[in-house]
């Protein structure tokens, strides 16, 4: 300090030297904000409103235990995914051999990004608009964008719930409705309806009964009643469990996490007593190696990889938001990683032994339908007797036994054997047939189990079970809306709770138009996976890149009290961004040679078709993709041209409990009147931000002066106590 300075002059005379805080910041080395802790984006200054922020940290609602917050992460990211969309996938991509990169990309892309959300969501105790402000404030449009997301995936998973909810309720009758077609009678002859015969009992439950589908996309044919109610059953259900943030979703995690591996571990105790279903599970977990070198196979992984743990939809973040500091998110974020792939594998395990019971039972329908059109050929002597061999007994006939004769007749009537009309009835082809999504849950799997015996009751068990399925991923997909703009915009929690759901189930009446279902693949389907992709990957790029990722490590290792292992370090610098990248290019080349389309049921056909969205369909595609992603753009335009303040020219003071608070805004050079607060040195607070500053591991903040035990300017002053921002 210069020898001609108003400190060193009072240190030797005893005349009374007033001076301003002004003066006392002249003569200080200037704190780099810029490398202050999570704030990357090159301004000087500190956050706006980082005092009261602190101390509403202070106040901010907590988990009651440790176990309710992994109950509710492993709710929020085992959802309906996990039982229709990865043994689809598993089926569709080579057994077991879509295992494999499904494990490699969970390993270098899923874990280490949902430890990532994890950690700034627990550090900075946020939602997620608040922690990308924080991390950059230039990308602070990456929250907006995933409340976004969060809204249009909220809007058409809860339709799902509703659809469970109908099963459910209808589930309580024997025989169960969709078990047999409904018979019409005209007269005294009783007829099979024809959209029925020509399909099946549990397709025309699903397609007419519960959906009562149009044609097409542009054919709306109003409203459907049943669905309307079922869906107003489950916002319902969903804004009493999030009405009161976690201290009622906290709550209900309990049941909804626990009850669905109860129902799984009953199913699969059952399913692997029924018969054919050793002839499923081995068909599964046959390696179909030639599948593992298909990059769209790779791409489907990562794909469900993200929607599995939940990534860039901010309900990781928001959950984690509400945990002390010194949490353990490293072993969480394995922890939930682990138990969401045993969860997959289990559900698969069980669909695959009831799968495996129904084709054995439609291959054995396959082998007497065939039978009595041979044994019609015999009998008008269209085939000889001669041609089936001696062994055949046609009272009890083997699919074996068939088999043979098959070929035998196919051998020998080469020529005209397709007039025939015989199917070849492999067990292979109907354990083939892949079933995507819902038509898995509510046509294969409960046609399966029109054949268990107490049909009711698993019927109603498995409903059941996907309700709470639903409900859990639906309390994380609020909590990734309602945290962080409760967090940003301070609006009373259950007012604006409930003004969600009540949006969201007028908004989501376009679910449940009879041309809803082709709504659901939309939304499903395409507007929300390239917005989540690029939402991911910048959220990568905004810790790892702009922020860096030494630094970020470092805070990860002064929080949790050990150094996380340097695998993340390479992850997030270099494998993930990449890997990204590369997914996020093939889902664009991807929708440019295919054209979004979606599975329509044709009434008159009795069967579904393959048809490619309209233009207005289309634009309306198109727009709902921009929409999640314009926020990143214009937030970053908006504050890179200086038209929306990130706070960095507001300095806030803050005192814990009772102290008084002072805000000192928009500070000019050499302006004394803004820092002279009081006449009595002593009285006036520190101007500097509440939050310290991060310069790099090992460092110091300036502030911290040796032998001064306050840390502050000199020993005459003895100034209120501000406390560090725990951000």
């Amino acid at each position: 300090m210069p020898k001609n300075s108003k400190v060193t002059q009072r240190e030797h005379s005893s005349e009374h030297v007033t001076e301003s805080v002004a003066d006392l910041l002249a003569l200080e080395e200037p704190v780099d904000y810029k490398q202050s802790i999570l704030n990357v984006a090159g301004e000087a200054g500190g956050k706006q409103k980082a005092a009261e922020e602190e101390l509403d940290a202070e106040d901010r609602p907590a988990w009651n235990s440790k176990l309710q917050y992994i109950l509710a992460q492993i709710g929020f990211s085992v959802g309906l995914g996990n039982i229709w969309r990865f043994p689809y996938l598993c089926q569709k991509n080579g057994g077991g051999a879509y295992l494999v990169p499904y494990l490699v990309l969970l390993i270098i892309i899923g874990i280490p990004l949902f430890f990532l959300e994890l950690a700034v969501g627990q550090r900075i105790r946020r939602g997620s608009i608040g922690v990308w402000h924080y991390v950059c404030p230039r990308l602070g449009g990456i929250g907006f964008s995933s409340c976004i997301v969060c809204l249009f995936v909220g809007l058409y998973y809860n339709v799902i719930i509703g659809w469970s909810i109908f099963y459910f309720f209808k589930s309580f009758q024997y025989p169960l409705p969709w078990s047999e077609c409904p018979v019409t009678r005209n007269g005294t002859v009783a007829v099979v309806e024809a959209e029925c015969e020509k399909s099946s009992a549990t397709t025309y439950f699903w397609y007419r009964e519960a959906l009562d589908i149009s044609n097409s996309i542009s054919e709306s044919g109003g409203l459907n009643w049943k669905m309307t109610l079922c869906l107003l059953v489950a916002w319902s259900i969903v804004g009493m469990a999030v009405v009161k943030g976690i201290q009622s979703s906290g709550k209900v995690m309990y049941f909804s996490s626990l009850f669905p591996y109860v129902v799984l571990a009953c199913f699969l105790v059952r399913g692997l007593l029924l018969r054919g279903a050793v002839d499923g599970i081995l068909h599964m977990f046959t390696p179909k190696l030639d599948k593992m070198l298909d990059p769209q196979v790779w791409r489907e992984a990562a794909t469900q990889v993200f929607f599995a743990l939940g990534l860039g939809f901010g309900g990781v973040i928001a959950f984690s938001s509400y945990n002390k500091q010194d949490n353990n998110c490293h072993f969480d974020a394995a922890l939930v990683s682990f138990i969401n792939f045993f969860t997959s594998v289990l559900a698969t395990l069980v669909v695959f032994a009831v799968l495996g019971f129904k084709a054995n039972i439609m291959n054995e329908k396959c082998v007497v339908e065939n039978a009595e059109k041979i044994l019609g050929y015999l009998h008008t002597n269209v085939l000889s007797r001669d041609l089936i061999p001696p062994h055949v007994n046609f009272s009890h006939l083997t699919a074996k036994d068939y088999t043979e004769m098959y070929k035998v007749i196919m051998a020998v009537k080469e020529d005209h054997f397709s007039a025939l009309g015989l199917d070849p009835c492999l067990l292979e082809d109907e354990l083939d047939k892949s079933v995507q999504g819902t038509g898995l849950a509510f046509i294969a799997f409960t046609e399966a189990m029109t054949h268990f015996p107490a049909s009711p009751f698993w019927s109603v068990m498995f409903f059941l079970m996907l309700i709470n399925l639903g409900l859990g991923s639906m309390i994380g997909t609020m909590a990734g809306i309602t945290t962080p703009i409760i967090d940003t915009f301070k609006v009373p929690k259950e007012m604006f709770t409930v003004g969600c759901c009540v949006f969201a189930f007028f908004v989501g009446l376009l679910f449940v138009q009879r041309s809803g279902n082709y709504f659901v693949t939309m939304f499903d389907d395409y507007s929300a996976t390239l917005p989540l992709t690029v939402i991911v990957i910048l959220e990568n790029i905004a810790v790892a890149w702009i922020y860096g990722t030494k630094k970020f490590m470092q805070e990860l290792t002064e929080m949790l009290g050990f150094r996380p292992y340097r695998f993340y370090f390479y992850m997030w610098k270099f494998v993930s961004p990449l890997c990204m990248a590369v997914l996020t290019t093939a889902s664009i080349i991807q929708l440019g040679v295919t054209p979004p389309g979606y599975s329509a049921w044709i009434k008159e056909e009795a069967a579904e078709r393959y048809l490619y969205f309209p233009n207005w369909a289309m634009a309306l595609l198109i727009t709902l993709i921009v929409v999640a992603t314009l926020p990143i753009p214009v937030v970053f335009i908006l504050r890179h041209f200086h038209l929306l303040s990130d706070g960095s020219n507001t300095l806030s003071v803050s005192y814990k409990k009772g102290r008084m608070m002072k805000d000192i805004s928009n500070l000019e050079e050499n302006d004394e009147t803004r820092f002279i607060l009081s006449k009595v040195p002593s009285e006036a607070p520190s101007p500097m931000p509440t939050h310290r500053s991060y310069l790099g591991p090992g460092s110091t903040s300036p502030l911290e002066t040796s032998g001064n035990p306050n840390g502050r300017y000199g020993s005459s002053y003895l100034l209120a106590s501000t406390p560090e921002s725990e951000l």
